[in-house]
């Protein structure tokens, strides 16, 4: 990755926090140097099912092993773009070719009464999809999902426009060999998992597995929420007490008494392990 590039990148959104979008500074000559290097893009356009389209398209020419690989690659090289593909492919294979089909998602009230609505697709929802924008994505930043890939390894996790771009991106990228170090590294994280006390949280095994990746808290919190999502980390039960203000999504009900499924390990990692 180069190193310009990537400086341009994170700096534009973040300096010890998120940048306000009015206060954000990119100059034409850096957005075009890091847009050369491909971490920076133009705004796009793009319909719902043109998105769905080129998402069949992409995981069906994307073997497996190149995400797994990618994941795995991810654990000490701090590609931490390379590793919520894993993620994005293990929920694009559940999305069959459809259209649009919409349901209301959301009410706005005034004095109690419904003044507007907004609309998502009930046929993504159901394949565990999260459309933000109805039928149309009109100029939206890829960069700032860029940025969230690079800098925690991804945040959308199930967003249907960021799992096309992470597919879409993870497939043009040269993806390295997984290392002894990485493959160490994912048996001392599920070997942490398997340690884990009756009740413990999610936000208690993102402390617990500091020890043995190189991460901050938000990164850890990344790497449980795609762990969960492919079904390696699988609650035993929905019917848990959760945190009001808890923004796990697929991790939200997992407890250390689950422990992880050794089944969906040997699918993905088996021939690594």
């Amino acid at each position: 990755m180069d190193k310009k590039a990537k400086k341009i990148l994170l700096t534009t959104y973040w300096k010890n926090g998120w940048i306000d979008s009015k206060e954000r500074v990119l100059s034409e000559e850096d957005f075009l140097y890091a847009k050369s290097k491909e971490l920076m893009f133009d705004p796009l356009t793009i319909t719902h099912d043109e998105c769905i389209d080129g998402l069949i398209g992409l995981v069906n020419k994307l073997p497996k092993e190149q995400v797994v690989k990618g994941f795995l690659s991810s654990l000490t090289s701090n590609r931490l773009d390379w590793r919520s593909s894993l993620a994005s492919y293990a929920i694009a294979k559940k999305v069959p070719k459809h259209t649009y089909k919409p349901e209301i998602s959301g009410t706005s009230y005034v004095n109690n009464q419904p003044v507007s609505y907004s609309y998502s697709c009930a046929i993504c929802r159901d394949c565990g999809l999260i459309v933000t924008a109805g039928d149309n994505y009109e100029n939206v930043d890829l960069n700032v999902l860029n940025f969230e890939r690079i800098k925690w390894g991804g945040v959308r996790l199930g967003n249907l426009l960021y799992t096309y771009f992470d597919l879409k991106t993870f497939a043009e990228a040269a993806i390295s060999e997984p290392t002894n170090d990485d493959i160490k590294c994912l048996k001392n994280i599920l070997s942490i998992i398997a340690s884990s006390e009756v009740g413990d949280t999610p936000n208690i095994l993102a402390k617990r597995l500091a020890p043995v990746i190189k991460s901050n808290q938000e990164q850890r919190r990344v790497l449980i929420e795609i762990l969960a999502c492919i079904g390696i980390l699988r609650p035993a039960s929905t019917n848990r007490p959760s945190h009001s203000r808890s923004d796990w999504v697929f991790a939200e009900f997992w407890r250390g008494e689950d422990s992880f499924c050794q089944t969906t390990v040997n699918i993905y990692f088996g021939q690594y392990l």
